[in-house]
């Protein structure tokens, strides 16, 4: 019955898979993020006077 444990605790078959689910789950939690704060009125605000500073600066 151990060896039977011991071989399923050391089995590391499909690890490569959860680990790319795990940082698959972590970008799109940060994606979701950085989207969320886009969309705020102040960032929002910021990003169109960088933009239009840019537009108008006549280079």
């Amino acid at each position: 019955m151990f060896t039977f444990w011991k071989e399923l605790w050391q089995d590391e078959t499909g690890m490569s898979t959860v680990e790319y689910a795990v940082g698959t789950i972590g970008a799109a939690a940060f994606g979701a993020l950085l989207l969320a704060i886009a969309k705020s009125d102040t960032i929002r605000e910021a990003l169109m006077g960088i933009i239009q500073q840019a537009l108008n600066s006549g280079l």
